[in-house]
C-alpha cells in the first residue's frame, strides 16, 4: 500500500517526525515511510557533540530562545508543546539515560551518540514506520484542484519512479557536514515549490585572518579565560562592537590555527562576523589576553617584573603570562628582539606590549566554507511556515522540520532540541491532517 506520509531524511528531525507520526496515526491506518539517501540513519547525530551527542540544554525556556537570536520566537510554541523534559522522557523510555554537564549541556550518560540514534530508530519502528535507505529523490510533486491551492501528491524518485502520498515531511538537514548526507538537497526541493531560501551561511565555523604568517606561527596554541570582541566598520566609518545574536560568556577558550582562529568563543561569534563581511564591512577581532586585569594593572605588573628580573630576555619573562610561542610573537610585535634584556626595553616599548596583552588584534577575512561549519544558517523562510504545525504556507501537505529552516543557534544542544521539537510537531500535525482527510 502507498504510504500516507513520507519523511525525507532520517536525521534527528526526520526520525522524530516519523516516530511521532506513526505513534499517533498507526492505529488509524496512517502509514509512514522514511526515505534516506545514505546507507544508514542519523549519521550527523553520530558525529554531533564529538561523538557523544549533546541532545539539549538545561537552560530555562526564555534563555533557550535567546540563543536563536531574532528567530527564536518562531520556536516558542514548539518548545511549549515538546521541549527538554518531553525529549528526555522519550529517550528514557527507549533506554537512554542522560546527564547534565558543563554549561548545562545534556548528553547520554553512556557518552555514545549511537544510543540516541538507535532510540529514535526504535521509536519509529515500534510504531510501524519503515525506512528505505539509499533512496534518492528528484522532487516533490504537487497538484491543484479547482478552487484550492497546490497540495502534495507524491514524490518523483531519481530513477523516475513515482510514489503517491498525502503528506511529505522535508527533514533533509542543512548544507554543512556533507559527508553525513547534509548536502542541501532539501533547499532545492523547497525552492522548486516556491519557497524563499534565506541565503545560506556558515554558522559555528572557524574564522580566517589576514595575518596568515602570524597565525601559522601560533598554530595549535590554545588559550583559556580570554575575552574576545569583534569590531566592524563600514568604509570610512568608525568601528563599532559587533553584536552577536545570542549571549556569550565573558571569557572562554580560543584556538589558533594555520588559517586563523577557532575554539568555542570564535565559533559562537562566527555568524555575526560572516554577516558583517557579507554586508561590506571590515571586521577586526580583539583578544584580551588578561581580562581579569585592567590596563593599568597590566602596566604595573609589567613594570614590577621588569624591575624584579632586569637580566631576563622578554620572551622568557612573558612565558609567565602566555604560552611560549605566543610570548615570542608578542615580543616580535613589540619590535623587541629576543636577545635583549628587559632592563634595556624603553617605556614606550613596554607600553606597546601592555596594549597587545589587552588588545591583540586580527583582521578577519572570512570563515571556513559552509561544508566545514557545524551548523547551516539560513534556509526556508520562517514567514512561509506555520509555527504551530510546521506546515508550508505555500504548499498543502508539505511540512518542514530541522535545519532546513532558517534557524541557527549557538553550540550547547540548542540546535538539536530545535530539530527534535520541530520534527515532533510536524509528525503529529501531518498525522492529524491525514486522519482528518480520511
Amino acid at each position: 500500500m502507498d504510504p500516507s506520509i513520507i519523511v525525507i531524511g532520517a536525521g534527528a528531525a526526520g526520525l522524530m517526525a516519523a516516530g511521532r507520526a506513526a505513534e499517533t496515526g498507526s492505529a488509524h491506518g496512517v502509514r509512514v515511510l522514511v526515505l534516506e539517501k545514505m546507507p544508514e540513519a542519523g549519521k550527523k547525530i553520530l558525529v554531533s557533540g564529538q561523538g557523544r551527542c549533546n541532545v539539549t540544554n538545561a537552560a530555562p525556556l526564555e534563555t533557550f530562545l535567546m540563543y536563536f537570536g531574532r528567530n527564536g520566537r518562531f520556536l516558542r510554541n514548539a518548545f511549549h508543546r515538546f521541549f527538554r523534559d518531553e525529549l528526555l522522557a522519550l529517550l528514557e523510555r527507549y533506554g537512554v539515560a542522560t546527564q547534565v554537564e558543563r554549561g548545562g549541556r545534556i548528553f547520554p550518560a553512556s557518552g555514545q551518540a549511537a544510543d540516541v540514534r538507535d532510540a529514535l530508530l526504535r521509536y519509529a519502528s515500534e510504531h510501524g514506520a519503515s525506512i528505505r535507505y539509499q533512496a534518492r529523490i528528484q522532487g516533490i510533486e504537487t497538484d491543484a484542484g479547482a478552487g484550492r491551492p497546490r497540495r502534495v501528491v507524491g514524490l518523483r524518485l531519481a530513477d523516475g519512479g513515482f510514489v503517491p502520498t498525502q503528506a511529505v515531511i522535508l527533514a533533509t538537514g542543512g548544507a554543512s557536514w556533507p559527508a553525513t548526507g547534509s548536502t542541501g538537497d532539501g533547499y532545492l526541493m523547497a525552492q522548486a515549490l516556491g519557497h524563499t531560501i534565506v541565503p545560506l551561511r556558515p554558522a559555528l565555523a572557524p574564522l580566517t585572518v589576514e595575518e596568515r604568517a602570524r597565525a601559522k606561527a601560533l598554530q595549535g596554541v590554545s588559550l583559556r579565560n580570554v575575552h574576545c570582541t569583534l569590531w566592524a566598520a563600514k568604509p570610512g566609518k568608525e568601528a563599532r562592537p559587533l553584536q552577536v545574536p545570542y549571549p556569550l560568556p565573558e571569557t572562554g577558550e580560543l584556538l589558533f590555527t594555520h588559517f586563523g582562529v577557532s575554539g568555542p568563543l570564535i565559533l559562537s561569534s562566527a555568524l555575526a562576523a560572516v554577516d558583517a563581511l557579507r554586508s561590506g564591512k571590515t571586521v577586526t577581532l580583539s583578544i584580551d589576553l588578561k581580562p581579569g586585569m585592567t590596563a593599568e594593572q597590566v602596566r604595573a605588573r609589567l613594570q614590577r617584573e621588569f624591575e624584579q628580573y632586569p637580566h631576563r630576555q622578554l620572551p622568557t619573562l612573558l612565558r609567565g603570562w602566555v604560552p611560549g610561542s605566543l610570548a615570542d610573537v608578542l615580543a616580535e610585535m613589540s619590535f623587541i628582539t629576543g636577545d635583549r634584556k628587559v632592563h634595556t626595553i624603553r617605556a614606550e616599548e613596554r607600553e606597546t606590549l601592555a596594549t597587545l596583552l589587552k588588545d591583540f588584534r586580527w583582521h578577519i577575512t572570512g570563515s571556513l566554507p559552509l561544508a566545514a561549519s557545524m551548523v547551516t544558517a539560513g534556509g526556508v523562510s520562517l514567514k512561509e511556515v506555520d509555527p504551530i504545525t510546521f506546515e508550508s504556507r505555500i504548499v498543502g501537505g508539505l511540512y518542514l522540520a530541522g535545519e532546513i529552516l532558517d534557524l541557527a543557534a549557538d553550540t550547547g544542544g540548542f540546535n538539536l532540541q530545535a530539530a527534535f521539537s520541530s520534527g515532533y510537531l510536524a509528525g503529529q500535525a501531518a498525522s492529524e491532517a491525514v486522519r482528518a482527510e480520511g
